[in-house]
């Protein structure tokens, strides 16, 4: 990468470079860029180079590269980004700098507040220029670009290099240089690549088992969420595993002391978001656990370049439930590689459908009989009653031409839904039966009230043939 780069930075050429992570790309533009300015010093201290990137993380890592590389040099830089207080960054403006290494938003602030200067840069160099764009830092980026001269050198550096930014970086790019050491979407040969499948309700026991039989010192181990990498910290701590997690809602201080702890050993486990897989630069990091599997395949490459880096070797593992099988197999077709896959024993998947999944399935299925049944039943409720009239109607239809006596099934059992008064002033209506079908006529097929008056009726005939008789 730098025998490529160096060349074209310092004939002051734009260039547009890609490459693996690890293999020295902020060497390939810094060292260029100390030699130029030192070459041509100017009277008055003035930012002459604007450097951003997408994290703090990465932003303190650039920076103390260019402190290294430089530290024989008569050139000051300085960092500016979010979480930590403005107050100090103002004042080493303030002294002047030759060297600014910044992330979008906070450089924003200072261009607010006036606190900074740029119409001096002379190189803008835009470090994992993907991610920046990925997080939503474009429209920052654009404003930022107002604030410099015309005329500069813009450099583009990063790991991948998607087709959606290359339309961005010709928007001011001019006649670029096109540097690739590998193609965008390839990982390191020195990281050797595995995958143990595993039920999701065992991923954190299966962890804690290969860090503890492995006898792991060091391993960065990547969730999808912030929650998720607290949790997982403090199971592994209660597992007697030290670990520490890092991502956006920690404080720049909490986040600093937890990735100082981790590269001086103090402790084992490092759980990350993926904020932090650009920009954590840990010498011959052994380990890399995937303990989720990203959602972008592209953030894969970045996760497991964090080993294997500077020619050192790695070992990337990722831990895959059933679920997650739609992510692997897009994580192989990007890298164009088929990652080994080995089952470690006392945690072989099951092969019935995870819990989540079946609730999932019992769900559809409950939604389907469901579906069955209200095709089957007249839509609606009123159609449900409207439905029960129309057989009521039948039934009494029916009833009318075989009930006995000649007389309905409906007025012998009235249907529940008439209402008295309504029942009433129908049988009012009626004529009144005879004698002979009054005890032809069964009680138990009359109404309550009808059979009151037929009784008094039988009374009044049966007094008047006893005093006749």
């Amino acid at each position: 990468m730098q025998t490529q780069a160096i060349p074209v930075v310092l004939n002051g050429q734009d260039a547009i470079a890609g490459a693996q992570t690890g293999t020295g790309k902020t060497a390939s533009f810094a060292l260029p860029i100390l030699h130029m300015l030192a070459d041509k010093p100017l009277p008055q201290r003035t930012i002459r180079t604007l450097i951003l990137t997408p994290t703090r993380e990465l932003a303190a890592q650039v920076e103390q590269s260019v402190r290294t590389y430089g530290r024989h040099l008569r050139l000051k830089s300085t960092t500016v980004f979010g979480g930590v207080n403005i107050n100090p960054q103002i004042n080493s403006l303030r002294r002047g700098v030759d060297i600014l290494v910044a992330t979008p938003g906070r450089l924003l602030d200072h261009l607010r507040n006036r606190t900074v200067n740029l119409s001096k840069v002379e190189i803008l160099v835009l470090d994992e220029a993907d991610r920046m764009l990925d997080m939503g830092f474009i429209n920052d980026i654009r404003q930022i670009l107002k604030a410099l001269p015309e005329q500069r050198q813009n450099l583009f550096f990063s790991a991948t290099f998607p087709r959606e930014i290359r339309q961005f970086a010709d928007s001011f790019l001019k006649s670029p240089i096109e540097i690739a050491v590998a193609r965008q979407d390839a990982t390191a040969q020195l990281i050797k690549q595995v995958v143990h499948p595993v039920d999701k309700g065992n991923k954190r026991a299966l962890l804690s088992s290969l860090i503890g039989s492995g006898n792991w010192q060091q391993v960065l181990i990547f969730t999808r969420t912030k929650h998720g990498a607290n949790r997982l910290a403090d199971q592994l701590g209660k597992d007697g595993i030290s670990a520490a997690a890092i991502h956006g809602n920690k404080s720049q201080g909490a986040r600093t002391k937890a990735l100082a702890d981790f590269k001086r050993g103090a402790v084992r486990a490092l759980v990350a978001t993926d904020i932090a897989a650009r920009g954590l630069d840990i010498k011959e990091l052994p380990h890399v656990v995937n303990y989720e599997l990203p959602n972008v395949p592209e953030d894969y490459v970045h996760r497991i370049g964090r080993t294997g880096r500077a020619g050192s070797n790695g070992v990337a593992m990722s831990l895959v439930c059933r679920e997650e099988q739609p992510l692997l197999a897009d994580i192989e077709r990007l890298t164009r590689k088929r990652i080994d896959s080995v089952i470690v024993s006392g945690f072989e998947p099951s092969s019935r459908p995870a819990a989540s999944e079946e609730r999932s399935n019992d769900s559809r299925r409950g939604k389907q009989k469901t579906s069955q049944r209200s095709e089957k039943r007249p839509a609606g409720r009123k159609g449900s009653r409207a439905g029960q009239a129309d057989a009521a109607r039948k039934q009494s239809a029916q009833g009318s031409r075989s009930g006995p006596g000649g007389r309905s099934d409906q007025d012998a059992q009235p249907a529940k839904s008439a209402k008295p008064g309504k029942q009433r002033r129908r049988r009012q209506g009626k004529a009144k039966p005879a004698a002979g079908e009054v005890h032809a006529q069964s009680p138990a097929a009359t109404s309550r009230p009808l059979q009151t008056a037929l009784r008094a009726v039988a009374g009044i005939f049966g007094g008047g043939m006893q005093r006749g008789g």
